[in-house]
């Protein structure tokens, strides 16, 4: 049975994700900051919580090992996020902080921790999702549109890096998705504005 390991699965895609490939008989490792509050995944056979914060590197070690002494994973899908709006000179050092550390150093630390295994089987899938602000720049995405850029970027070293230990690395690009994924809006005086230039 196929294994696939779910980063971010509390809501939108990873969610979908989690329930389409129970669904088809794989098992899930579905991982989310808070798995005690989640209802709707605990439903489905091949569906397991752990809990991941990708912004807790300990936390990731800990469950990243937990999962590889149990399971045989092969897929990662790295699928959490943070996203905001905001006017780029307005940007607090905060709101930075939060969008880098876990939209791509969380991607980092995850995926890192996946590579040595993935060699060692000579097998394996590194799936992420991305955005289209990683590929054009958009008003108001700020620091979002930096890091998406900069995962983006990332995954297509990888799949040059890892394809001699035959590592698929490969990207989801979506647009706008009917989601519950909330983007922040942080200081937003003048949007309108900024969108009628």
């Amino acid at each position: 049975m196929n294994t696939f390991f779910i980063v971010g699965s509390s809501s939108g895609l990873g969610k979908a994700t989690a329930k389409l490939f129970a669904e088809k008989g794989w098992t899930v490792i579905a991982t989310m900051r808070t798995p005690e509050k989640e209802h709707e995944l605990t439903a489905y056979e091949h569906v397991k919580l752990y809990p991941l914060d990708v912004t807790k590197p300990e936390q990731i070690e800990d469950t990243v090992h937990k999962v590889l002494d149990s399971h045989d994973v092969d897929v990662l899908f790295n699928n959490a996020g943070y996203g905001m709006k905001c006017k780029f000179e307005d940007m607090s050092e905060d709101v930075m902080m939060r969008s880098i550390n876990t939209n791509l150093l969380g991607m980092i630390r995850v995926t890192q921790k996946f590579i040595p295994y993935f060699k060692k089987k000579k097998a394996g899938m590194i799936l992420t999702t991305t955005s289209l602000a990683g590929e054009m720049g958009l008003v108001l995405d700020g620091i979002y549109a930096a890091d998406k850029w900069a995962v983006t970027g990332l995954c297509e070293m990888l799949y040059h890096e890892l394809a001699p230990y035959h590592i698929q690395v490969k990207t989801i690009v979506p647009g706008v998705v009917k989601t519950n994924f909330k983007m922040e809006m942080s200081a937003m005086d003048g949007y309108e504005e900024v969108l009628k230039n």
